[in-house]
C-alpha cells in the first residue's frame, strides 16, 4: 500500500495504522490487513476505472444480506473513490476452518435468507458485478425471462465478442427461453448472494458464519445452490441443513446444471478457454 492511499485513510478513520499486510483476497483487487494498536481491518484497493462501482455494489449488497438479520457480513467502515480506481475497508474476520456444526449452521441461515427475504420481481436496484464482470439486473416478472436475459445472452454475447465461442455454437433466444420455461417452477423471488463458492463465505473464530464478495439480486434461491456444487467444499451437513426448510424439487438436477451454465459462461469470459468444455457439455444437453 503506497503512503498517500495510507495518510488518507488514517485522516478518514482517524487511525494510526501500524501495519498495512498484503493478504490474500482474490482474483481482482489487491487487500490489505490493516493493523492498528487496538483493530485491525480488511481494505482492498483496485486502480481500475470501474472499481468504485465495484466497490460500491459489494458494499450494497453486503449490506443487503445484513438488513435481512438471517446472515452475518463484514460491517463496511468506507468506500471511496480515488484519482484512479477505488477502495473499501470492512470490519476484518478471524476466521478458522469450518466444523462439521457450523457448515449446519451456514445451511439453516442461507435458507432462513432465502426463504424470508422477497421482491414484487426478479433483479436488483441496479447492475452489478460477478468477479469484475458487469451483471445487468433489470427486472422482470418472469423468472425464466430474467434468466435468459440478464444472465445467459450478456454471457454469450461477451464470450462471441472476445472469439470465446463462435455465433453458431450459441442457441437462439427461442431454444433458451424454451427450455427454461418449461425446467424452471414457478417461484417467489429471493434474495441470493449470486456468487456463493467456498472462497465467499468465512466462519468465525466464534463459529458465525460470514458471507463476502456478493454479487447480489433477487433470484431462485437453487441459483446459490447450484454454485456451491460447481466447485464443492459445502458438504453434506450444510445441504441437510438447507432442506429442512426448503425442500428439492422436480427437475432440480437439470436446473442445477443450467444455473451453473451462467458460472461457467462467466469463468469462460473471466479465464478464457479452460471452461469452454463444460460449457459446451451444458448446451449440448439442454439446448
Amino acid at each position: 500500500m503506497n503512503k498517500d492511499l495510507k495518510a488518507h485513510i488514517e485522516y478518514l478513520l482517524c487511525i494510526k495504522i501500524e501495519q498495512a499486510q498484503p493478504v490474500s483476497g482474490g482474483d481482482i483487487s489487491k487487500a490489505y490487513l490493516l493493523t492498528t494498536e487496538s483493530e485491525r481491518f480488511f481494505c482492498k484497493v483496485n486502480p481500475n476505472p470501474s472499481a468504485f462501482d465495484m466497490f460500491r455494489t459489494e458494499k450494497a449488497g453486503l449490506e443487503a444480506i445484513a438488513q435481512t438479520k438471517t446472515m452475518a457480513t463484514p460491517k463496511i467502515l468506507l468506500c471511496e473513490k480515488l484519482e484512479t480506481g477505488g477502495f473499501l475497508i470492512m470490519e476484518h474476520i478471524e476466521s478458522k476452518k469450518p466444523s462439521s456444526k457450523e457448515m449446519t449452521l451456514l445451511g439453516h441461515q442461507l435458507a432462513a435468507l432465502h426463504k424470508l427475504s422477497s421482491a414484487e420481481t426478479f433483479g436488483w436496484e441496479a447492475s452489478n458485478f460477478i468477479g469484475n464482470l458487469p451483471q445487468p439486473n433489470n427486472k422482470h416478472s418472469s423468472w425464466a425471462d430474467f434468466y435468459v436475459q440478464e444472465r445467459l445472452l450478456p454471457q454469450f454475447r461477451m464470450a462471441v465478442d472476445a472469439d470465446l465461442l463462435s455465433p453458431n455454437e450459441i442457441p437462439s433466444e427461442s431454444a433458451l427461453q424454451k427450455t427454461c420455461a418449461l425446467t424452471f417452477p414457478k417461484v417467489r423471488p429471493s434474495l441470493l448472494h449470486g456468487d456463493l463458492w467456498s472462497g465467499n463465505f468465512l466462519i468465525s473464530e466464534a463459529g458465525t458464519p460470514f458471507l463476502i464478495d456478493p454479487a447480489v439480486y433477487y433470484g431462485h434461491n437453487e441459483v446459490d445452490l447450484a454454485m456451491t456444487k460447481l466447485f464443492g467444499g459445502f458438504g453434506e451437513e450444510f445441504y441437510a441443513a438447507y432442506s429442512e426448510h426448503i425442500p428439492t424439487t422436480p427437475l432440480e438436477k437439470e436446473r442445477t446444471d443450467i444455473y451453473q451454465l451462467y458460472y461457467l459462461l462467466v469463468h469462460l469470459n473471466l479465464f478464457g478457454t479452460t471452461y469452454k468444455g463444460a460449457v459446451m457439455s451444458i448446451l449440448k444437453r439442454y439446448f
